[in-house]
């Protein structure tokens, strides 16, 4: 009975550590593409900054 309740405890660790890790993923995607349009904005308007 005791293990029954341990492997179901387990078992829901394991499904939210792999929700978690898949967020963690789409976001530090999300973040990166954002990261690299800006920059790519930021070198197509360089000729226009002046310091």
């Amino acid at each position: 009975m005791e293990e029954e309740k341990i492997y179901k405890v387990m078992r829901a660790t394991g499904a939210w550590d792999l929700a978690i890790g898949i967020g963690t993923i789409i976001l530090g995607l999300g973040a990166g593409i954002m990261l690299v349009v800006s920059g790519a904005k930021l070198l197509s308007s360089r000729t226009k900054i002046m310091f």
